[in-house]
Protein backbone atom coordinates (compact mmCIF):
# COMPACT_ATOMS: atom_id res chain seq x y z
CA UNK A 1 0.00 0.00 0.00
CA UNK A 2 2.87 2.35 0.78
CA UNK A 3 4.34 1.73 -2.68
CA UNK A 4 0.98 2.38 -4.33
CA UNK A 5 0.56 5.64 -2.38
CA UNK A 6 4.01 6.84 -3.45
CA UNK A 7 3.15 5.90 -7.03
CA UNK A 8 -0.24 7.63 -7.02
CA UNK A 9 -0.60 9.95 -10.01
CA UNK A 10 -2.09 12.66 -7.76
CA UNK A 11 1.06 12.72 -5.65
CA UNK A 12 3.33 12.59 -8.71
CA UNK A 13 1.34 15.32 -10.46
CA UNK A 14 1.69 17.63 -7.47
CA UNK A 15 5.43 16.97 -7.11
CA UNK A 16 6.05 17.60 -10.81
CA UNK A 17 3.65 20.60 -10.95
CA UNK A 18 1.44 19.14 -13.70
CA UNK A 19 -2.13 19.88 -12.59
CA UNK A 20 -4.09 21.31 -9.71
CA UNK A 21 -7.63 21.20 -8.33
CA UNK A 22 -9.29 24.32 -6.94
CA UNK A 23 -12.16 24.46 -4.45
CA UNK A 24 -13.38 27.59 -6.23
CA UNK A 25 -13.51 25.79 -9.59
CA UNK A 26 -14.92 22.57 -8.14
CA UNK A 27 -14.04 18.88 -7.71
CA UNK A 28 -13.46 16.79 -10.80
CA UNK A 29 -12.33 19.81 -12.83
CA UNK A 30 -8.53 19.66 -13.16
CA UNK A 31 -6.57 22.78 -14.08
CA UNK A 32 -3.49 21.98 -16.15
CA UNK A 33 -0.24 23.87 -15.56
CA UNK A 34 2.13 24.76 -18.42
CA UNK A 35 4.09 21.52 -17.81
CA UNK A 36 0.98 19.37 -17.61
CA UNK A 37 -0.41 20.93 -20.77
CA UNK A 38 2.70 19.85 -22.66
CA UNK A 39 1.98 16.22 -21.76
CA UNK A 40 -1.61 16.58 -22.98
CA UNK A 41 -0.48 18.15 -26.23
CA UNK A 42 2.19 15.52 -26.91
CA UNK A 43 -0.23 12.63 -26.33
CA UNK A 44 -2.79 14.20 -28.64
CA UNK A 45 -0.12 14.96 -31.26
CA UNK A 46 0.96 11.30 -31.23
CA UNK A 47 -2.62 10.13 -31.80
CA UNK A 48 -2.97 12.49 -34.77
CA UNK A 49 0.35 11.27 -36.20
CA UNK A 50 -0.98 7.71 -36.13
CA UNK A 51 -4.31 8.74 -37.66
CA UNK A 52 -2.66 10.65 -40.51
CA UNK A 53 -2.02 7.37 -42.38
CA UNK A 54 -5.76 6.79 -42.63
CA UNK A 55 -6.94 10.23 -43.77
CA UNK A 56 -8.94 11.37 -40.76
CA UNK A 57 -10.47 14.81 -41.23
CA UNK A 58 -10.60 17.28 -38.34
CA UNK A 59 -14.00 18.63 -37.39
CA UNK A 60 -15.12 21.05 -34.67
CA UNK A 61 -18.40 21.19 -32.78
CA UNK A 62 -19.85 23.42 -30.01
CA UNK A 63 -19.85 22.37 -26.36
CA UNK A 64 -23.60 22.81 -25.88
CA UNK A 65 -26.63 21.65 -27.81
CA UNK A 66 -30.39 21.84 -27.78
CA UNK A 67 -32.20 19.03 -26.04
CA UNK A 68 -33.73 18.05 -29.39
CA UNK A 69 -30.48 16.45 -30.59
CA UNK A 70 -30.25 14.15 -27.57
CA UNK A 71 -33.97 13.37 -27.69
CA UNK A 72 -33.47 12.09 -31.24
CA UNK A 73 -30.27 10.18 -30.40
CA UNK A 74 -31.83 8.61 -27.31
CA UNK A 75 -29.22 9.99 -24.90
CA UNK A 76 -31.64 12.29 -23.09
CA UNK A 77 -33.97 9.43 -22.20
CA UNK A 78 -31.14 7.16 -21.00
CA UNK A 79 -28.70 9.67 -19.49
CA UNK A 80 -30.82 12.63 -18.37
CA UNK A 81 -29.48 12.43 -14.79
CA UNK A 82 -25.86 12.56 -16.01
CA UNK A 83 -26.29 15.72 -18.10
CA UNK A 84 -25.38 19.26 -17.14
CA UNK A 85 -28.52 21.10 -18.20
CA UNK A 86 -28.82 24.77 -19.18
CA UNK A 87 -31.98 26.86 -19.52
CA UNK A 88 -31.62 29.85 -21.83
CA UNK A 89 -33.19 33.26 -21.19
CA UNK A 90 -35.91 32.31 -23.65
CA UNK A 91 -36.70 29.12 -21.75
CA UNK A 92 -35.05 26.77 -24.26
CA UNK A 93 -33.37 23.69 -22.81
CA UNK A 94 -29.73 22.97 -23.65
CA UNK A 95 -27.08 20.62 -22.29
CA UNK A 96 -23.30 20.51 -22.09
CA UNK A 97 -22.34 17.71 -24.45
CA UNK A 98 -21.60 14.37 -22.74
CA UNK A 99 -20.49 12.86 -26.06
CA UNK A 100 -19.75 14.03 -29.60
CA UNK A 101 -21.33 11.43 -31.88
CA UNK A 102 -24.77 13.06 -32.31
CA UNK A 103 -23.08 16.29 -33.43
CA UNK A 104 -20.90 14.39 -35.90
CA UNK A 105 -23.96 12.75 -37.44
CA UNK A 106 -25.16 16.22 -38.37
CA UNK A 107 -21.89 16.97 -40.15
CA UNK A 108 -22.18 13.73 -42.13
CA UNK A 109 -25.83 14.32 -43.04
CA UNK A 110 -25.21 17.84 -44.36
CA UNK A 111 -25.18 16.44 -47.91
CA UNK A 112 -25.72 13.14 -49.78
CA UNK A 113 -22.71 10.80 -49.99
CA UNK A 114 -21.90 8.43 -52.81
CA UNK A 115 -20.53 4.96 -52.00
CA UNK A 116 -17.34 6.19 -53.71
CA UNK A 117 -16.90 8.72 -50.87
CA UNK A 118 -17.17 6.09 -48.15
CA UNK A 119 -15.87 5.82 -45.53
CA UNK A 120 -15.97 9.31 -44.06
CA UNK A 121 -13.60 9.62 -41.06
CA UNK A 122 -14.13 12.53 -38.65
CA UNK A 123 -12.06 13.20 -35.55
CA UNK A 124 -11.45 15.92 -33.00
CA UNK A 125 -9.95 16.31 -29.56
CA UNK A 126 -12.50 17.99 -27.34
CA UNK A 127 -13.97 17.98 -23.86
CA UNK A 128 -17.23 16.35 -22.88
CA UNK A 129 -18.98 16.80 -19.55
CA UNK A 130 -20.73 14.30 -17.30
CA UNK A 131 -22.35 15.03 -13.96
CA UNK A 132 -20.73 12.36 -11.78
CA UNK A 133 -21.46 12.16 -8.07
CA UNK A 134 -18.72 13.76 -5.97
CA UNK A 135 -17.96 10.47 -4.23
CA UNK A 136 -17.16 8.85 -7.59
CA UNK A 137 -14.52 11.43 -8.54
CA UNK A 138 -10.83 10.60 -8.13
CA UNK A 139 -7.81 12.53 -9.37
CA UNK A 140 -7.57 12.41 -13.16
CA UNK A 141 -9.15 8.97 -13.49
CA UNK A 142 -12.73 10.14 -12.86
CA UNK A 143 -13.48 13.76 -13.71
CA UNK A 144 -16.38 15.95 -14.81
CA UNK A 145 -14.53 17.39 -17.82
CA UNK A 146 -13.24 14.55 -20.00
CA UNK A 147 -10.92 15.22 -22.94
CA UNK A 148 -11.52 12.69 -25.71
CA UNK A 149 -9.47 12.13 -28.85
CA UNK A 150 -12.77 11.14 -30.38
CA UNK A 151 -13.35 9.77 -33.87
CA UNK A 152 -16.31 8.53 -35.87
CA UNK A 153 -16.02 6.53 -39.05
CA UNK A 154 -19.15 6.55 -41.19
CA UNK A 155 -18.87 3.49 -43.41
CA UNK A 156 -20.73 0.75 -45.27
CA UNK A 157 -21.40 -2.60 -43.62
CA UNK A 158 -18.91 -4.22 -46.00
CA UNK A 159 -16.19 -1.88 -44.68
CA UNK A 160 -16.63 -2.63 -40.96
CA UNK A 161 -13.85 -5.19 -40.61
CA UNK A 162 -11.27 -3.18 -42.55
CA UNK A 163 -11.98 0.00 -40.58
CA UNK A 164 -11.93 -1.83 -37.24
CA UNK A 165 -8.55 -3.35 -38.04
CA UNK A 166 -7.11 0.03 -39.05
CA UNK A 167 -8.14 1.54 -35.71
CA UNK A 168 -6.82 -1.55 -33.92
CA UNK A 169 -3.43 -0.96 -35.59
CA UNK A 170 -3.41 2.58 -34.19
CA UNK A 171 -4.28 1.32 -30.70
CA UNK A 172 -1.53 -1.32 -30.79
CA UNK A 173 1.10 1.16 -31.96
CA UNK A 174 0.14 3.76 -29.36
CA UNK A 175 0.25 1.42 -26.35
CA UNK A 176 3.22 -0.69 -27.45
CA UNK A 177 5.22 2.57 -27.53
CA UNK A 178 4.82 2.68 -23.74
CA UNK A 179 5.50 -1.03 -23.24
CA UNK A 180 1.91 -2.11 -22.58
CA UNK A 181 0.52 -5.44 -23.70
CA UNK A 182 -3.23 -5.34 -24.18
CA UNK A 183 -6.11 -7.65 -23.47
CA UNK A 184 -9.44 -7.07 -25.20
CA UNK A 185 -12.87 -7.17 -23.61
CA UNK A 186 -15.74 -7.73 -26.01
CA UNK A 187 -18.29 -5.52 -24.26
CA UNK A 188 -21.71 -6.90 -25.10
CA UNK A 189 -25.21 -6.15 -23.87
CA UNK A 190 -26.93 -7.83 -20.94
CA UNK A 191 -29.76 -9.64 -22.70
CA UNK A 192 -31.81 -9.72 -19.48
CA UNK A 193 -32.16 -5.90 -19.51
CA UNK A 194 -32.98 -4.94 -23.12
CA UNK A 195 -34.54 -1.67 -21.95
CA UNK A 196 -31.04 -0.31 -21.23
CA UNK A 197 -30.08 -0.29 -24.91
CA UNK A 198 -31.19 1.28 -28.17
CA UNK A 199 -32.21 -0.85 -31.12
CA UNK A 200 -33.57 -4.33 -31.76
CA UNK A 201 -32.18 -7.68 -30.64
CA UNK A 202 -31.55 -8.53 -34.29
CA UNK A 203 -29.33 -5.48 -34.78
CA UNK A 204 -27.44 -6.24 -31.58
CA UNK A 205 -26.88 -9.89 -32.49
CA UNK A 206 -25.48 -8.89 -35.86
CA UNK A 207 -23.15 -6.28 -34.34
CA UNK A 208 -21.88 -8.56 -31.56
CA UNK A 209 -21.18 -11.40 -33.98
CA UNK A 210 -19.23 -9.01 -36.20
CA UNK A 211 -16.97 -7.97 -33.30
CA UNK A 212 -16.47 -11.57 -32.20
CA UNK A 213 -15.31 -12.50 -35.70
CA UNK A 214 -12.93 -9.53 -35.87
CA UNK A 215 -11.33 -10.50 -32.54
CA UNK A 216 -10.91 -14.10 -33.70
CA UNK A 217 -9.36 -13.04 -37.00
CA UNK A 218 -6.95 -10.74 -35.13
CA UNK A 219 -6.05 -13.69 -32.83
CA UNK A 220 -6.51 -11.33 -29.91
CA UNK A 221 -6.26 -12.17 -26.23
CA UNK A 222 -9.94 -11.47 -25.57
CA UNK A 223 -12.81 -12.25 -23.22
CA UNK A 224 -16.49 -11.35 -23.27
CA UNK A 225 -17.97 -8.86 -20.80
CA UNK A 226 -21.75 -8.99 -20.80
CA UNK A 227 -23.47 -5.84 -19.58
CA UNK A 228 -20.48 -3.64 -20.56
CA UNK A 229 -21.82 -2.44 -23.92
CA UNK A 230 -22.50 1.17 -24.81
CA UNK A 231 -26.05 2.48 -25.07
CA UNK A 232 -26.07 2.16 -28.86
CA UNK A 233 -23.84 -0.83 -29.57
CA UNK A 234 -21.16 -3.37 -28.56
CA UNK A 235 -17.52 -2.40 -28.31
CA UNK A 236 -13.94 -3.56 -28.03
CA UNK A 237 -12.43 -2.28 -24.78
CA UNK A 238 -8.67 -2.54 -24.51
CA UNK A 239 -7.30 -3.37 -21.05
CA UNK A 240 -3.75 -2.44 -19.98
CA UNK A 241 -1.86 -3.23 -16.76
CA UNK A 242 0.72 -0.68 -15.64
CA UNK A 243 3.88 -1.33 -13.62
CA UNK A 244 1.97 -0.55 -10.43
CA UNK A 245 -0.13 -3.66 -11.13
CA UNK A 246 -3.35 -1.77 -11.81
CA UNK A 247 -5.52 -2.80 -14.74
CA UNK A 248 -7.21 -0.03 -16.66
CA UNK A 249 -9.60 0.20 -19.56
CA UNK A 250 -7.82 2.41 -22.06
CA UNK A 251 -8.80 2.64 -25.74
CA UNK A 252 -12.21 1.67 -27.10
CA UNK A 253 -13.68 0.88 -30.52
CA UNK A 254 -17.48 0.72 -30.75
CA UNK A 255 -19.79 -0.51 -33.49
CA UNK A 256 -23.01 1.46 -33.79
CA UNK A 257 -25.90 0.37 -35.97
CA UNK A 258 -28.50 2.31 -33.99
CA UNK A 259 -27.64 6.00 -34.38
CA UNK A 260 -27.60 5.61 -38.19
CA UNK A 261 -31.19 4.32 -37.90
CA UNK A 262 -32.26 7.17 -35.62
CA UNK A 263 -30.70 9.85 -37.82
CA UNK A 264 -31.48 8.06 -41.12
CA UNK A 265 -27.84 8.06 -42.26
CA UNK A 266 -27.27 6.58 -45.71
CA UNK A 267 -25.02 6.61 -48.74
CA UNK A 268 -26.06 6.17 -52.36
CA UNK A 269 -24.88 2.71 -53.47
CA UNK A 270 -23.94 1.32 -56.89
CA UNK A 271 -27.60 0.82 -57.78
CA UNK A 272 -28.51 4.41 -56.97
CA UNK A 273 -30.35 3.33 -53.81
CA UNK A 274 -30.01 4.75 -50.32
CA UNK A 275 -28.02 2.22 -48.30
CA UNK A 276 -27.99 2.28 -44.48
CA UNK A 277 -24.50 2.87 -43.09
CA UNK A 278 -22.89 2.18 -39.69
CA UNK A 279 -20.77 4.29 -37.35
CA UNK A 280 -17.54 3.15 -35.71
CA UNK A 281 -16.70 5.19 -32.61
CA UNK A 282 -13.17 5.17 -31.20
CA UNK A 283 -10.97 6.96 -28.69
CA UNK A 284 -7.30 5.99 -28.58
CA UNK A 285 -6.31 7.41 -25.19
CA UNK A 286 -9.80 6.75 -23.81
CA UNK A 287 -9.46 10.14 -22.18
CA UNK A 288 -6.34 12.26 -21.98
CA UNK A 289 -6.92 12.74 -18.24
CA UNK A 290 -7.02 9.04 -17.45
CA UNK A 291 -4.24 8.26 -19.93
CA UNK A 292 -1.98 10.80 -18.21
CA UNK A 293 -2.76 9.26 -14.81
CA UNK A 294 -1.97 5.76 -16.07
CA UNK A 295 1.32 6.85 -17.64
CA UNK A 296 2.45 8.81 -14.59
CA UNK A 297 1.97 5.72 -12.45
CA UNK A 298 3.39 3.39 -15.11
CA UNK A 299 6.65 5.38 -15.29
CA UNK A 300 6.52 6.65 -11.69
CA UNK A 301 6.74 10.16 -13.14
CA UNK A 302 9.90 9.44 -15.20
CA UNK A 303 8.26 9.99 -18.57
CA UNK A 304 10.14 9.20 -21.78
CA UNK A 305 12.09 12.04 -23.35
CA UNK A 306 9.54 12.87 -26.05
CA UNK A 307 6.75 13.20 -23.48
CA UNK A 308 8.66 14.98 -20.68
CA UNK A 309 7.62 18.60 -20.08
CA UNK A 310 11.29 19.51 -19.51
CA UNK A 311 13.63 17.39 -21.60
CA UNK A 312 16.97 18.89 -20.64
CA UNK A 313 18.20 20.85 -17.63
CA UNK A 314 21.37 22.91 -18.05
CA UNK A 315 23.51 23.09 -14.90
CA UNK A 316 26.33 25.66 -15.00
CA UNK A 317 28.75 25.01 -12.14
CA UNK A 318 29.31 28.67 -11.36
CA UNK A 319 28.44 32.19 -12.43
CA UNK A 320 31.41 32.27 -14.80
CA UNK A 321 29.72 29.60 -16.88
CA UNK A 322 26.31 31.30 -17.18
CA UNK A 323 27.00 33.08 -20.47
CA UNK A 324 28.01 29.90 -22.31
CA UNK A 325 25.15 27.99 -20.68
CA UNK A 326 22.70 30.63 -21.94
CA UNK A 327 24.02 30.22 -25.50
CA UNK A 328 23.58 26.43 -25.29
CA UNK A 329 20.07 26.96 -23.94
CA UNK A 330 19.09 29.22 -26.83
CA UNK A 331 20.50 26.79 -29.38
CA UNK A 332 18.48 23.91 -27.92
CA UNK A 333 15.32 26.02 -27.86
CA UNK A 334 15.87 26.87 -31.53
CA UNK A 335 15.84 23.10 -32.20
CA UNK A 336 12.52 22.67 -30.34
CA UNK A 337 14.12 20.97 -27.35
CA UNK A 338 12.27 21.75 -24.12
CA UNK A 339 15.05 23.05 -21.90
CA UNK A 340 15.49 24.90 -18.61
CA UNK A 341 18.58 26.70 -17.32
CA UNK A 342 19.37 26.51 -13.59
CA UNK A 343 21.08 29.79 -12.73
CA UNK A 344 20.66 29.39 -8.98
CA UNK A 345 23.58 29.80 -6.56
CA UNK A 346 23.22 26.20 -5.36
CA UNK A 347 26.07 23.71 -5.50
CA UNK A 348 26.31 21.41 -8.53
CA UNK A 349 25.32 18.45 -6.35
CA UNK A 350 22.16 20.24 -5.22
CA UNK A 351 21.31 21.22 -8.81
CA UNK A 352 21.66 17.61 -9.95
CA UNK A 353 19.48 16.36 -7.08
CA UNK A 354 16.81 18.95 -7.91
CA UNK A 355 16.79 17.94 -11.59
CA UNK A 356 16.43 14.27 -10.66
CA UNK A 357 13.59 15.07 -8.26
CA UNK A 358 11.88 16.85 -11.16
CA UNK A 359 12.39 13.66 -13.26
CA UNK A 360 14.19 15.57 -16.03
CA UNK A 361 15.60 12.98 -18.48
CA UNK A 362 18.94 14.70 -19.17
CA UNK A 363 21.26 17.15 -17.43
CA UNK A 364 24.02 19.17 -19.06
CA UNK A 365 26.89 20.05 -16.74
CA UNK A 366 28.91 23.08 -17.82
CA UNK A 367 32.20 24.08 -16.22
CA UNK A 368 35.58 25.45 -17.28
CA UNK A 369 36.46 22.47 -19.46
CA UNK A 370 33.14 22.52 -21.30
CA UNK A 371 33.38 26.26 -21.97
CA UNK A 372 36.98 26.02 -23.25
CA UNK A 373 36.20 23.05 -25.53
CA UNK A 374 32.79 24.32 -26.65
CA UNK A 375 31.10 21.14 -25.37
CA UNK A 376 28.74 19.89 -22.66
CA UNK A 377 28.89 16.95 -20.27
CA UNK A 378 25.75 14.84 -20.47
CA UNK A 379 24.22 12.88 -17.59
CA UNK A 380 20.89 11.06 -17.36
CA UNK A 381 18.44 10.96 -14.47
CA UNK A 382 19.37 7.25 -14.05
CA UNK A 383 22.96 8.28 -13.12
CA UNK A 384 24.31 7.23 -16.51
CA UNK A 385 27.47 9.24 -17.40
CA UNK A 386 27.32 9.86 -21.13
CA UNK A 387 30.47 11.96 -21.41
CA UNK A 388 31.28 15.09 -23.36
CA UNK A 389 29.48 16.01 -26.56
CA UNK A 390 29.44 18.97 -28.85
CA UNK A 391 26.12 20.81 -28.86
CA UNK A 392 25.42 19.60 -32.40
CA UNK A 393 26.08 15.99 -31.36
CA UNK A 394 23.76 16.46 -28.40
CA UNK A 395 20.97 17.86 -30.58
CA UNK A 396 21.29 14.96 -33.01
CA UNK A 397 21.10 12.43 -30.16
CA UNK A 398 18.03 14.08 -28.64
CA UNK A 399 16.23 14.39 -31.96
CA UNK A 400 16.77 10.71 -32.73
CA UNK A 401 15.48 9.65 -29.33
CA UNK A 402 12.43 11.91 -29.63
CA UNK A 403 11.70 10.78 -33.20
CA UNK A 404 11.84 7.09 -32.25
CA UNK A 405 9.85 7.72 -29.06
CA UNK A 406 12.27 5.58 -27.07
Amino acid sequence: MSELENNDHRKIGQELDLFVFSDLVGPGLPLWTPKGTIIRQELDKFVWELRAKYDYARVTIPHITKRDLYDKSGHWEKFAEDLFKIISREGKEYALKPMNCPHHTQIFSRKPHSYREMPQRYAETTMVYRDEQSGELGGLTRVLSITQDDSHVFCRTSQIKEEFLKIWDIVDKFYSTFGFSLKVRLSFRDKSTPEKYLGTAEIWDHAENALREIAKERKADYFEGHGEAALYGPKLDFMATNTAGREWQVATIQLDMNLPERFDLTCVNEKGENERIVIIHSAITGSIERSTAILLEHFNGSLPLWLSPVQVKILPIGEAHFEYAQKVCEKLKAENIRVELDESNESLGKKIRNAKTEKVPYMLVIGDKEVSENKVTLESRSDEKLGQLSVDELISKLHQEILKKK
